[in-house]
């Protein structure tokens, strides 16, 4: 991948970069059609509305549930941590809600496809098996860190009802509960809700998405390997497995990207050099860059906020080191650093057909929802009430 002096030629810079960010977007299209698709048929059929009744303390069973409600929950960042408050406020245990926050960025099944497609399925593997190991890790370091004083005073903070992002998704229930899973989803409700959730899901992610295959696209054309090779220590491979996990994170919060937005960037972090471990640190740090930190403040105060980024950052670290280690004793960290995403460009072969394909489903989605008074629960999005429900809203448009 050759690599353009933007300040010597910066129209062909920009235009590379561009044409970059374009091309790794190509490749991921289809898979976040799908998994977006997926993401909203498993919301379509399991309700937010028991979850502060399902999670009522830190038990490995609560912890359970909330892995499997956060899985079964939309990837977007923003309205995971709003969910995670609303769970908290409605008395949800407060381990048991950032757990369902985890969950809900890093089990979920898009992230996982995307993964498989632009890097590998060993990174799928590793984000899984790694995010149910820093949820482990998580748990165990607020049992002996988390003071019930801090968390009281966060309760106190958090039923202010400040507003952060995404308020109005993350309240939303549009789930369908009459029959069984089959019939829910083949319902003319159920695919309506599939089609709202769908676009829904679309609209609060497109902008970390945008974000971060611009920057990837940029540190892509614009800085050569060998500056990366360098800061991420790759010719010494016993430091590059430990500076990796600490320094992924940290780039994390600098470069404003979360959701699935920052798996492009991790593609060019991965062919730039940085340890598998980091690249699965870098992944799972989405819940502490800056916008997200500052939402952490509003909702629990500022004790809280830097609790959460210090336990947060050493569970994300502590289990990408651990993965790092496992998948290296188990020879499945890959031998090459080909995440073909940065290289390929735009040709008539079996991603371009399976664009098409799922192209053809978005248009079907897209059409049913602004069918459905699908843009008056677009504007609620962002214009939430909290004591409402509105998926109560959402019924009539059946």
């Amino acid at each position: 991948m050759d690599t353009i002096n933007v300040f010597a030629d910066p129209i062909a810079g920009i235009g590379h970069a561009l044409w970059m960010a374009f091309t790794m977007f190509w490749q991921m299209l289809w898979a976040l059609i799908l998994g977006f698709t997926l993401s909203g048929v498993i919301q379509a059929v399991v309700s937010k509305a028991e979850m502060g009744r399902l999670l009522p303390n830190d038990s490995p069973r609560s912890v359970i549930k909330a892995c499997g409600l956060g899985a079964a929950s939309s990837s977007c960042s923003y309205a995971a941590v709003a969910l995670a408050r609303s769970i908290f406020r409605k008395g949800g245990n407060f381990t048991a809600a950032m757990v369902f926050q985890f969950a809900s960025t890093n089990l979920v099944i898009e992230l996982g496809i995307i993964l498989a497609i632009l890097m590998g399925w060993q990174f799928t593997l590793a984000e899984f098996v790694g995010g149910s190991l820093m949820i482990a890790l998580l748990v165990l370091l607020f049992r002996v860190f988390l003071k019930p004083k801090l968390v009281q005073k966060a309760k106190r903070q958090a039923d202010k009802g400040l507003q952060g992002k995404m308020e109005g998704h993350a309240g939303m229930d549009m789930s369908v509960t009459e029959g069984s899973i089959w019939q829910r989803i083949f319902s003319k409700k159920g695919f309506t809700s599939i089609s709202h959730y769908f676009v829904m899901d679309w609209a609060s992610v497109w902008q970390d998405i945008a974000i971060g295959l611009l920057i990837a696209g940029a540190l892509g054309a614009w800085v050569p390997r060998d500056f990366w090779k360098a800061f991420f220590l790759s010719d010494h491979p016993i430091l590059a497995a430990i500076w990796g996990p600490i320094v992924g994170p940290i780039v994390a919060i600098a470069s404003f990207v979360c959701s699935v937005g920052n798996v492009p960037l991790a593609a060019v972090l991965w062919n730039g050099g940085i340890s598998f471990g980091g690249v699965v640190a870098f992944i799972f740090a989405d819940l502490i860059v800056l916008p997200i930190l500052d939402i952490y403040r509003k909702y629990y105060g500022i004790k809280m906020s830097l609790f959460l980024l210090a336990t947060f950052y050493a569970a994300m670290a502590g289990a990408a080191f651990i993965i790092e280690l496992v998948f290296q004793v188990l020879h499945l960290v890959p031998a090459e650093r080909n995440a073909t995403v940065l290289d390929a460009g735009i040709s008539f072969n079996y991603t371009t057909v399976l664009n098409m394909i799922f192209l053809v489903l978005a248009g079907i989605l897209v059409t049913h929802f602004f069918k459905t008074g699908g843009p008056k629960m677009l504007d609620m999005m962002n214009h939430p009430n909290q004591e409402t429900n509105p998926g109560k809203h959402h019924q009539h448009s059946h």
